[in-house]
Parts: structure tokens; C-alpha cells; sequence
């Protein structure tokens, strides 16, 4: 097992002692460390190292990663495994390994990368080393009273262009003289994302997977508030004028839903932006949000690269569509809303 190559979620593993022992006589947890051979080359063909840059696999070679669940519709669905099995597959690029439970089609043909579970990571009294950083407790009102406005951005799905519009929208804060900051609050480690809005200008970016988090799914509201309260703490500590916040997938996902429909969670954002694919998804997620009793103050997405679905939906809706363009401008902060109704939530779903 020499030149284990050590996947991003592992960044802080210096130091481990290999337990094979423990691999066949203790079932695995969110965020354990594992040392896995790869057996079949699948979906994944590389990782993103702990330095950040990608790393090749190669049938034969052995990595450091941590187990973890994944929500991607537009791969698969995966988690950790409840028995013990002969192989495991990797979720995602930044280590994190399970079981793939679904799969959507254009992926069933590949299949995920298979690997061996070969040893937990263990530290110096034996224990077995977990990414999660321990959290510190939530204050109940944490954040509402604050001198800095939140702005959530949230999508119809997958890749509707939550990040993107996310950057863009940093930029155009960023061109009015504001200092802001961004969190992706929730996904699957990979740190495209908020590599990208630090490239758009962002003064400090943060995400789940900087707490040790594999992946936000299938963790309960509390926790998830939890990490939120962490991740802020780090994220005001500059004093921002603006965080710009991401909650990964659509909103009908589970997580995101449930943290939408949390009173708790509601007082920490000021305002909504909503991004999707093409016109109906515009329609059907204001309706839902609606439902919530949110508003966004805009709406933009991919759909907004063709012209022509923009003057079909600004003839529908009564918010602005602004594109990547309209985004980056300074004038876009005079656009912003409270996004909050004073009405019951409807149900969803």
C-alpha cells in the first residue's frame, strides 16, 4: 500500500495506522477514513486530491476516502453500506465511497467505479478517524440579528445553474463596492463550486465539506442547522455585507425542502434567487415556493442563454429574469426583496 494517494474529504489526515481487523468486524459511519483499492474503473476515473488537484486513478491503486452518502439525479444515488460486502463504489470526486442504490440511465452503462475496502484509518488510541469536526451548538436566533443580508440561492434541480448564478450575483455585489461572502451550505464534497464563486470575486468561500462533511444527505434538520450555525460563524468573521448562500439539488430534494419549510432556517436568509432550466420549471418552482410562502426577487438559470425563453416567460411572470449579464452589474443589489410572506406554509408535496 505504498503512495496511497489521499482523496479532498481527507485533507486534515496526517497521521493514521491501517486496521484490517476493523474492516471486517465493525460496520462504517458517515465520514469514517478507509484505505480502498480500486478493483474496476467506472464513472469516476479520478479524484480530487487533498491539494485540490485532480489525481488519475488506476485499477490496482489504493486511496484514502471516507465513507458517505450521495444524492445526484443526474448520476446516482448512493450510501453507506448497513452490511458488510465484497465491494463498494465511489460516490463522488472528492472520496467519498458507498453503495450506489439508484442510477440514472446515461450512467447505468459505465457503472460506478468499484473499489475493496481494505482498512479503516485509525489514530493513536485506536479509535477510528472520522472526517466530521465536532459542532458547536446552534443559538436559537443565531444570525437574525445581523448587520449583513443573506441571499439564498436555490434551483428546480440539479445543474439548473445555482452556482453559477450564484457567482454572477457575487460579482455584481462585488461591482457595487460591497465585500461578500459565499456558502455552500449543502452537496456532495467537490470544490468546484465554490472554487468558481472565489474566482467571481468572493472575499471568503466555505463549504460543508471544510467541517469534514462527505455529503449533507440524509442528515437530519438539526444537524443540518447545526452546521449551518458553524459554517456562518466562519463566514461573518470578516464582517461581510453580503453572504450568498447555496443549497445544492432541487427544491423538492429532501434536505432542501426540509430546510426550506424550517422556521428556524427561514429567519437566517433575507431574500431568494431561483434558478432553472427552461420556462415550466420557472413556473412550477415559483408555484412551490409560493407554496412555502417565498418569493424570490429573481429568477435565472440556464434558460437565460436563450433570449427567446426569456421573452416567453417575461410575459408570464410578474419578477425580474435577469441574466448572467443583468447579474454582474452593480444596479443588481437595488433589485433585492425580502422574500418572506406573512402566511401559512401550504403543503408541499
Amino acid at each position: 500500500m505504498n503512495n496511497i494517494k489521499k482523496a479532498i474529504i481527507c485533507k486534515d489526515v496526517d497521521t493514521f495506522d491501517p486496521n484490517q481487523y476493523l474492516a471486517n468486524n465493525r460496520l462504517p459511519k458517515a465520514g469514517d477514513v478507509g484505505i480502498f483499492k480500486v478493483i474496476k474503473i467506472g464513472k469516476h476515473t479520478s479524484l480530487q486530491a487533498a491539494n485540490g488537484r485532480t489525481t488519475t486513478l488506476f485499477e490496482g491503486d489504493y486511496f484514502l476516502g471516507a465513507f458517505g452518502n450521495r444524492y445526484a439525479t443526474v448520476v446516482f444515488r448512493g450510501e453507506v453500506p448497513v452490511a458488510y460486502r465484497d465491494e463498494y463504489h465511489i460516490l463522488g470526486k472528492g472520496g467519498v465511497v458507498g453503495v450506489v442504490k439508484q442510477t440514472h440511465k446515461k450512467a447505468e452503462e459505465i457503472g460506478p467505479t468499484t473499489v475493496q475496502f481494505v482498512a479503516f484509518a485509525t489514530g493513536e488510541t485506536g479509535q477510528v478517524l472520522n472526517t466530521q469536526k465536532k459542532l458547536n451548538s446552534r443559538y436559537p436566533n443565531h444570525g437574525v440579528k445581523r448587520n449583513y443580508k443573506v441571499i439564498l440561492s436555490v434551483g428546480s434541480s440539479m445543474d439548473s445553474g445555482k452556482t453559477t448564478t450564484a457567482g454572477f450575483l457575487v460579482r455584481g455585489l462585488k461591482n457595487a463596492g460591497k465585500k461578500v461572502n459565499y456558502i455552500k451550505f449543502t452537496g456532495t464534497v467537490f470544490t468546484k463550486d465554490k472554487d468558481f464563486v472565489e474566482a467571481c470575486g468572493a472575499d471568503f468561500v466555505i463549504d460543508f465539506s471544510d467541517l469534514g462533511y462527505p455529503s449533507t444527505f440524509l442528515y437530519e434538520t438539526d444537524e443540518l442547522l447545526d452546521l449551518y450555525s458553524n459554517l456562518l460563524d466562519r463566514a461573518i468573521e470578516n464582517k461581510p455585507d453580503y453572504l450568498v448562500v447555496e443549497i445544492a439539488d432541487g427544491l423538492l430534494q429532501k434536505e432542501t425542502k426540509m430546510l426550506l419549510m424550517n422556521a428556524e432556517f427561514r429567519k437566517q436568509f433575507d431574500s431568494i434567487i431561483y434558478s432553472t432550466g427552461d420556462n415550466l420549471g420557472a413556473i412550477g418552482g415559483l408555484e412551490t415556493l409560493r407554496k412555502m410562502a417565498l418569493t424570490p426577487f429573481a429568477i435565472s438559470g440556464r434558460f437565460t442563454a436563450s433570449p427567446m425563453l426569456i421573452d416567453e416567460l417575461k410575459g408570464i411572470v410578474n419578477i425580474p429574469v435577469l441574466t448572467l449579464e443583468d447579474l454582474e452589474q452593480e444596479t443588481v443589489s437595488k433589485l433585492l426583496k425580502p422574500s418572506h410572506k406573512n402566511k401559512r406554509l401550504a403543503k408541499v408535496g
